[in-house]
């Protein structure tokens, strides 16, 4: 089977194992990954990147050139990807930009002037329900109408997708695994020590932005209730990010007697995420829906997946996550869930882990093994594989 994956997000070597492992779980598999030539991330990402190929036996890397550089949505690509579609002749290709990308619409109508007559598939993260206007509406339509299958990374995506009359066949799975080379279980004194945390602290985790729909002012609501708690152990909260809600919390912190209890960190480089995760006793997501934000055609977020969380179970430690969209469908059984804003909640969920030292083993065991199951890289590619074969 020949696969064309079609991204801005494999630019970055690590994200690309998936598809490497597709190669490896099956000899027959060949893999061409298309990215743009030239992106520009933005945010704190100023610089440019200027894409090169890489060619590893049966997976390969090809940038191509393209049009915009930092919209998901109008990404399209320029005439040699004619010529590589035609040198490749895949059986599948997937584009991940969107049921609205102007690049899924560009690779579908060139399979069909090719006569290529590869399945179509393409990948999309939204899970909040919109509406489309005319002429947007016609492409999503013309893009609808020609997918043979739908990758999608939450269910509620999914569901979204029904009701814009998408009735074909469906894969839920996030966009990428967990990389075992990094995150799995590894004692940390000497980091332990060097951030004052003690043998006997219970240290409370949260990884990301410092926003408001990360949910931070309920874990630091849930935090001041925790301290009336009667507990077993003294507990320490380790917050590693940033964003522009760090003022308000050390003020909150500070008012309510909890700031020599917080460990703050700044982002780190990916390869050091897992040595501060490898300090939690338990994680917290406690990530809240809101409608603050708007595009042309949608209103909202809420967490689409949460990658951090399945990062932390790759750890053995333990999670605790809000009911925001995907949340309660990634730890299902295998750690605590509480109602999204709910402080009162999740102080009782902690204090639950820290008073019961044989729940928080159990979950840390049962995540574990999910994530070893489910969500490692080369599970999710055999899922993928496996679904791409159903479109035959």
């Amino acid at each position: 089977m020949k696969i064309l994956t079609v991204s801005h997000t494999y630019i970055v070597d690590l994200n690309c194992e998936k598809l490497r492992s597709l190669t490896q779980i099956d000899p027959s598999v060949e893999v061409t990954v298309v990215v743009p030539k030239r992106w520009n991330p933005g945010g704190v990402q100023s610089k440019k990147i200027v894409t090169q190929p890489r060619k590893e036996g049966r997976f390969n890397v090809v940038p191509i050139s393209n049009f915009s550089q930092n919209n998901q949505g109008l990404l399209s690509f320029g005439a040699e990807i004619i010529s590589l579609l035609r040198e490749f002749n895949p059986d599948v290709i997937q584009v991940e930009q969107g049921a609205k990308s102007l690049g899924y619409a560009e690779l579908i109508t060139l399979n069909r002037l090719l006569r290529l007559k590869a399945k179509n598939a393409f990948f999309t993260w939204w899970n909040l329900p919109y509406q489309v206007q005319f002429p947007l509406s016609l492409l999503e339509n013309y893009n609808l109408r020609h997918t043979d299958g739908l990758v999608v990374g939450n269910q509620d995506g999914a569901d979204v997708l029904r009701a814009h009359g998408y009735q074909g066949p469906t894969c839920v799975m996030p966009q990428l695994g967990v990389d075992e080379a990094l995150f799995y279980p590894e004692k940390q004194p000497e980091l332990a020590t060097a951030q004052g945390i003690q043998a006997e602290d219970f240290v409370i985790g949260f990884v990301g932005r410092f926003v408001e729909e990360k949910g931070l002012l309920t874990l630091f609501a849930a935090l001041e209730k925790l301290q009336e708690t009667k507990l077993q152990r003294p507990w320490k909260l380790l917050l590693l990010g940033r964003g522009p809600l760090k003022a308000r919390l050390e003020a909150q912190a500070q008012a309510t007697g909890m700031g020599d209890r917080i460990i703050w960190i700044e982002s780190v480089p990916h390869a050091d995420v897992p040595k501060y995760i490898n300090l939690m006793d338990t994680l917290v997501l406690p990530s809240e829906t809101t409608y603050a934000f708007k595009t042309l055609s949608a209103t909202g977020w809420k967490e689409q997946f949460g990658h951090v969380i399945i990062e932390a179970m790759a750890c053995q430690v333990p999670v605790i996550g809000s009911d925001s969209g995907e949340i309660p469908h990634v730890i299902k059984d295998n750690g605590l869930i509480f109602p999204e804003g709910d402080a009162a909640s999740l102080a009782e969920k902690i204090a639950t882990l820290i008073n019961h030292p044989e729940q928080q083993r159990t979950l840390a065991k049962k995540g574990h093994h999910c994530v070893r199951t489910n969500y490692t890289n080369a599970a999710l590619a055999s899922q993928l594989l496996n679904f791409y074969k159903t479109l035959f």
